[in-house]
Formats: structure tokens, sequence, C-alpha cells
């Protein structure tokens, strides 16, 4: 009889436990939580009796400490000077930087708008005398697309939590300014390759000279007391030669300091990325400010501008007006192209006079 009850008690007692432990699972997990919760306050508060206020002072001020990592800065927490970078960027640049660029654009505008664009003073001749080869053209429109399309995404990740964020659902915004960082990281060594041919294909006709001087005071003849002249200039003006310098020098900083940025792989610290970092935006709003106004003068503000780049050829008169002595180089070579007779004649001709029969 003993054995029986001996053997039921050791089947139902251990039943009864596990009934139990299903019946009150709050308070022996609240009892646990609170167990771990004390160790870890304990420790934290052993942590903080053990380094002191004088440590995390330290730590605050970025100073740094011990480690067993060999690579630069891994003994500093906190960087005290990324305070700086941080209010360069956020408080003096970037707003800077939106001014400029809107700026830019109202003087596009007010240009347009005032002055006008600048049209041909004699009709079309037809004849044509080649500009651009098929190699120039295809630089100038790979580096506009490439530069454009760096522009809008770096301005995307500056200026588009301010503009766009707020308007759109935040998983949206989160696709895009992940697009925008991963276009603007693998995208923007092609800017540097592009500007290096770029540099080799078209230094010098782009150097500077004695008449492009004349051409500057002049302001091109584009306003004040100039304006409607036509000011000499060989196959480039001081205008577009300052473009191109524009381009190459500021373009320069930019690709170097981005490539610093892509690739942190060479020791750099964080100071040299943060310098690399402002360097970076700097160039890069001083060339969108400055092609505003290129883009303007080729779609807008000039007469044949855009027609050279798309076509490689310019009209006689375009070339006679814009660039004489680049005109009479070629004309001394005999290199420009005979006019269709119809087409020259319906150019010459004031509008709404009649063409007469020569038959």
């Amino acid at each position: 009889m003993r054995n029986l009850i001996v053997r039921a008690a050791s089947r139902v007692l251990p039943l009864l436990a596990a009934l139990l432990c299903l019946a009150f699972p709050p308070a022996f997990a609240e009892d646990s939580s609170k167990a771990v919760n004390g160790k870890a306050d304990v420790a934290q508060s052993e942590m903080s009796q053990l380094a002191g206020a004088d440590y995390w002072r330290q730590v605050r001020q970025g100073v740094s400490g011990d480690t067993t990592s060999q690579s630069p800065e891994h003994g500093v927490l906190i960087s005290k000077p990324g305070e700086t970078w941080f209010i360069l960027k956020e408080k003096w640049m970037s707003p800077a930087g939106a001014i400029a660029i809107f700026g830019s654009i109202a003087l596009v505008v007010l240009a347009y708008v005032i002055v006008g664009p600048i049209m041909l003073s004699k009709p079309r001749t037809g004849r044509k005398l080649n500009r651009w080869s098929r190699l120039d053209r295809a630089l100038h429109w790979s580096m506009a697309f490439t530069f454009l399309t760096l522009a809008f995404s770096g301005l995307m990740l500056v200026y588009g939590k301010h503009f766009l964020k707020p308007y759109i659902p935040t998983e949206l915004w989160g696709y895009i300014v992940f697009a925008a960082k991963q276009y603007h990281n693998y995208v923007g060594p092609l800017f540097f390759v592009l500007l290096v041919f770029i540099l080799l294909k078209w230094w010098r006709k782009s150097l500077f000279t004695k008449v492009d001087i004349q051409w500057a005071l002049k302001l091109g003849g584009m306003v004040g007391k100039h304006k409607g002249t036509h000011p000499s200039a060989g196959f480039s003006n001081a205008g577009e030669k300052a473009v191109y310098w524009l381009l190459i020098v500021f373009g320069a900083f930019a690709a170097v300091s981005g490539l610093f940025l892509d690739f942190p792989i060479f020791g750099q610290t964080r100071r040299d990325m943060e310098m690399s970092n402002l360097v970076h935006m700097f160039s890069a709003l001083i060339l969108i400010c400055g092609f505003v106004f290129h883009i303007y003068i080729g779609l807008f503000g000039m007469e044949g501008a855009l027609e050279g780049m798309v076509t490689g050829k310019v009209d006689e008169t375009w070339a006679k007006e814009h660039h004489d002595l680049w005109y009479e180089e070629v004309k001394a070579k005999g290199e420009i192209e005979e006019a269709d007779a119809t087409i020259s004649n319906s150019q010459s001709l004031p509008i709404g006079e009649p063409m007469h029969d020569k038959r």
C-alpha cells in the first residue's frame, strides 16, 4: 500500500508543479526581469563609480584613450571637432548654397526678361563651318548628363530633407535618399574620368590671350554701352574659357574630395573626411551656380549656340559675329561648306518677300 502511494505521489507532484507554473507565469517572469534589471543597474553603477566623472568628461572632450586597435582615432569615442564640421555644414554652407543657387537662377531669369537673348544681327547664309567633332560632342553631352545627375542627387542628399521629406511618405523618402546616395557614390568616379579627358582634349583652345581681355572689358557685347557689338574672339571667347577652367579647377576639387569620401580605406581620419566633405560641397555648389549661366546661354541666351553642340556645325553668320578670328582662320583654309542655293536664297530674303524665278 505504501509503495502504491509513493508511486502515485511521484507522478502527481510533477504534474501539479507544471500546472502551478502555467497558472502563475507573470509572477515568475516579473521576478526574473527584476533580477536581471537589478544586476544591470548594479553593473552600471559600479562602472560609473569605477570610471568617475573625470573619465566621462575626457570622453566628451575627445581625449584619446587606450585601445588594442591600431587604426587612426579608434581611441576617441566622441569627436569634439565634429561638432564644428556639423555647424559649418548645416548652419552655414547649406543655407548659403541654397541662396547662391536660387540667386543664380533669379539672375538668369532677369537677364532673359530685361536683356533678352542675343540674336544674330544679320540673316543666316546657310554656309556651315565645322566646329565640334563627334568626340567633342560625345564628351560634352556625357559630362553634361553626368554632372547634372550628380548635382541632382547631391542636392537631394543635402536639401531633400527640407524640401521633399515632409511632403512624402517616410518609406518613399527612404527609397529616394538611398537611390540618390548609391547613384552619387558609384557614378562619381565617372565624373573624374570624363574631367581628365576634357582637360586633355580642350586645354589648348582654352588658354587666355590678350584678345580675351578686350572681350571681358566689353562684357562680350551683351550688356552695357557695348551691348549689340561683337568683340573679337578666337575659337573660344573669354566667357567660354572661364567656364572651362571653372569646370577643371573646381571639378578637380570636387572629384578628388569625392574619391576620398568614396574610398575611406587609405588611413583617412575623421578630420580628413570632414574636410573632404566641406571641400566637396563647396566645389559642387560653385560648379552648379556657374553652370546655371552656361546652360542659360546654351539653351536660351544666344541664338545658334545649342545648334553647334548638337550638329557640330555653325552658320557662317554666327561664326562671323561671335568668333570672327576663328572664322577668318577657317575661311583662309577654305573649309567653309557651301550652302544649298534654295536654302541660302530663302534665308537671305526678308520675311514676306517672294523669291524670284531666275530661270
